[in-house]
Order: structure tokens, then sequence, then C-alpha cells
């Protein structure tokens, strides 16, 4: 029995995997579902804690757990691993930190890493301070639209502390990793992210069609793709 930790994004919460967890637990998997703190200061290592936290409490066995990290959380991942001895770590349509450097500086290097963009300003603003219009467009454009308003309106403020701080890791944590690319991402530039799979990650490449959140618009597909690991 696998133990998945799966760790949301910027933004969101737990919640926004309620159709994978069933599925996973289905087939006989463990889930691990964790709520990293958004509020100011908390970064890649308070998240890292979070979910350290949450597998310690579940009773899971490190060497059977695959992290799963989605988008922002991608930050977190090395961290964890870092910290504990892990089976994988997945890096579902995310960030990759770079050990020691300050990832804002990264991406004014890489420009095409983050694709999101909060606009029309002008639209209807929900509580992340995100408007419907760019969140449909960046995160769910092929999710049904009554799951994607949903999601939408339980979005929550995130800080940008994982892309203000140093990384706190100096050295990559040797744990094989996969990397799942969303061929459509408008969130996560997929050019980039296979760019990063195979010249800093050497890790394995998987894509999937659509979107910025398989979890909802083909949950299927990606516990699929989890139980193959």
């Amino acid at each position: 029995m696998t133990t998945f930790a799966l760790i949301h994004g910027g933004a969101h919460g737990s919640w926004c995997w309620e159709l994978v967890v069933p599925m996973l637990e289905a087939r006989g998997h463990r889930v691990v579902t964790s709520d990293l703190p958004f509020e100011d200061g908390a970064g890649a290592r308070e998240w890292a804690a979070t979910v350290i936290a949450d597998l310690e409490a579940a009773g899971a066995d490190p060497a059977d757990v695959v992290l799963v990290g989605h988008s922002m959380s991608g930050m977190a991942l090395p961290v964890i691993a870092s910290k504990l001895p892990v089976r994988r770590m997945v890096f579902l349509g995310a960030m990759v930190p770079v050990p020691g450097r300050v990832y804002a500086e990264y991406l004014a290097e890489e420009p095409g890493a983050v694709t999101f963009r909060n606009e029309p300003a002008d639209g209807e603003v929900g509580a992340a301070g995100l408007t419907w219009e760019a969140a449909r467009a960046g995160f769910y454009q092929d999710c049904d639209e009554a799951v994607a308003r949903r999601a939408w309106e339980r979005l929550r403020p995130s800080n940008v502390s994982v892309f203000t701080e140093r990384c706190p890791i100096d050295t990559w944590p040797d744990v094989p990793s996969t990397s799942i690319v969303m061929t459509e991402d408008a969130a996560v530039g997929p050019d980039w992210s296979r760019r990063v799979a195979r010249e800093r990650l050497g890790a394995e490449l998987i894509e999937l069609p659509g979107g910025h959140s398989p979890f909802y618009s083909r949950p299927a597909e990606l516990v699929d793709v989890l139980v193959g690991l």
C-alpha cells in the first residue's frame, strides 16, 4: 500500500483533491492531504513541517510515501524529502525550486515558467483576489463550469514567501522524481516544465492533455498515472 501525500498549490486547499482521494482509496492506497499555512511569513519550511506532521499523525511509513505537489507546492517537495526519506517526489504542473536561491530572482531569468495572469482586473473578484475570468482561464479552462466556479469560490489568499525567501536547502535530496506536465497548462509553462524535468530533475516525464487542474478536469486519468508510479 502506497501513501500518497497530496499537496495543493497556491490559493487552494486540501479540498481540491476531493475527486482524487476516493479513487485512490478505492484502489487500496492511503491518502494524506494537508492544508498549507498561507499566513504572512510561512514559507517552504513551514509548508514542509505541516506535511510532515500530517504524515506522522497518520502513521505513514516514509519509505511508502509518494509526495504529489501541485503548482506552487512544488517549492516544498525537496524540503520535505530532505527531512523525510520518501519514496518519490511528483511535480504536478509544479514549480521547482533551486537550492540556495531566491525563486523570484530565478523567475526573472525564466519568463516562461509562470504564465498565469490575473486579468482582466475589472472582473468579478473572489476572496483570493483573483478574478473569476482569470481563474477560469488559468486554472480551470477545461473543467466543468460549475465545478470551476465552486473551486474559485473556495480559493484563499496566498503569501509569496516561497518566492522571496532563500530556498532552505542547499543540496537536492537523493529521491527519484516524476514530472507530470499538462500540455495546455496556462499557469505553469509546459515547455519550461519539460526542460526542467530533463535538465535539472533527471525526472521521468509524463504528459497529460489539458490544463492546470487535472484533479478536476480528468481525475481518473490522474489517478491512473499516480497508481502507475
